[in-house]
């Protein structure tokens, strides 16, 4: 068969007939306990327990394997594991790989719970985390060491939406041996595929595009195959699992994720265009912005944005941060994003966000812009910046 569009591939990926039996959606299999009828065929699935093959609950089920072709597709990878959450998938690839004595470099704008897990974790087993900036690009050589054993990215940033030059820095990576992993939530698969840029291990929080319905907790980890049978023993030996329910929820978002993908970014420009204007605002962090550092290479490696960004206030204190995020209506407080609601998070100093590249500028609101009208999102942002001038 000819290659088919990425819009295609997410409607059609994972529906095999040994897991749809029929019907058009994979079928929900819940199981702990795999029974077989002879020895020999008890010993046939252990042989094969790395397939999609039933073994052991904890392996998965009919539905699983439905998700983690489709995930494995999407990404083009060599295997999907499945985690009870986006942290999950992050922290389990870490240990899957990481010894004690081992160095990583960990891109200083990372999800906040990553660096947490490097700094109370990775330390306490003996593994030193080194925080680079962002847009070092090729200069990341400077910080690798003897013992470095991975390159984590994250590209955009999580907050501040800086998008990395990740080919250049892979490029240095390979040359040192250095595996490299990137957290792909941003990209989701469809606007981005990390493996096709040289990345090792691209990770997501399924909870926030692929599910999309703010309904369903949960990681996926895609590998090459020279690192797919090491990630796949491991997150199994380390406990990693989900729920089949879960699995056939995050199936039935992905067949969504494209046409609920184009409304995000549609609307989420439209917000970040008018926000660009506002005299309270000094610039928008949205990677399809020439604002937003790496612009660039996001026009170069991406193929569209979604519904989150961050725009920088000029000036501004905590009361009139409070004051903005108590008044909004459409906007609720809340720290995931990618589901159908509009959601907001506000932080003044970026303090403890950041080690290696710091905070000068004013206060950082980061909204994700959900599914609901517009019109209604901008009067919304436009009473509650009033608010926020208030208070200032």
């Amino acid at each position: 068969m000819t290659k088919i569009n990425k819009n295609t591939q997410l409607v059609t990926a994972g529906r095999n007939k040994a897991y749809t039996q029929g019907v058009v959606n994979p079928v929900i299999q819940r199981a702990s306990t795999v029974v077989f009828d002879s020895v020999a065929e008890l010993k046939e699935a252990a042989k094969k327990r790395g397939e999609s093959t039933l073994f052991y609950g904890r392996r998965g089920t009919t539905t699983h394997f439905a998700l983690q072709e489709a995930i494995t597709e999407l990404e083009g990878g060599a295997g999907c594991a499945l985690y009870p959450c986006g942290a999950a998938a992050i922290s389990q690839t870490l240990l899957s790989f990481l010894k004690s004595g081992d160095h990583i470099l960990m891109v200083d704008s990372v999800y906040e719970p990553t660096r947490d897990f490097c700094d109370k974790i990775l330390a306490g087993l003996g593994i030193t985390t080194t925080y680079y900036p962002p847009m070092i690009s090729t200069d990341i050589k400077e910080y690798i060491q003897d013992n470095t054993k991975m390159l984590f990215l994250e590209s955009p940033g999580s907050i501040t939406m800086e998008i990395q030059d990740v080919p250049a820095m892979v490029q240095v990576a390979n040359e040192h041996n250095v595996m490299t992993v990137l957290d792909n939530t941003y990209g989701n698969g469809l606007h981005y595929r990390p493996l096709e840029h040289g990345v090792d291990i691209s990770i997501q929080a399924a909870t926030k595009y692929i599910v999309g319905h703010s309904d369903v907790m949960m990681g996926v980890a895609v590998a090459n195959k020279k690192y797919w049978s090491t990630l796949r023993e491991h997150s199994y030996l380390l406990g990693q699992c989900t729920s089949a329910d879960d699995a056939y929820l995050a199936l039935r978002g992905l067949r969504t994720m494209a046409v609920r993908l184009k409304q995000h970014q549609q609307g989420a420009l439209e917000v970040a265009t008018w926000l660009a204007a506002h005299p309270l605002v000094d610039h928008v962090r949205h990677p399809a912005f020439a604002s937003c550092p790496g612009h660039e290479v996001f026009k170069r490696d991406f193929d569209g944005s979604n519904g989150l960004f961050s725009f920088v206030m000029k000036t501004g204190n905590q009361k009139a941060i409070d004051a903005f995020l108590d008044s909004l209506q459409h906007f609720k407080m809340g720290f995931s994003w990618g589901g159908y609601e509009s959601l907001v998070t506000a932080n003044l100093t970026m303090k403890g966000l950041r080690s290696a590249t710091g905070w000068s500028q004013g206060p950082v609101i980061r909204l994700h812009i959900g599914l609901e009208d517009v019109a209604d999102l901008l009067a919304d942002l436009e009473q509650a910046l009033g608010v926020y001038q208030q208070h200032l």
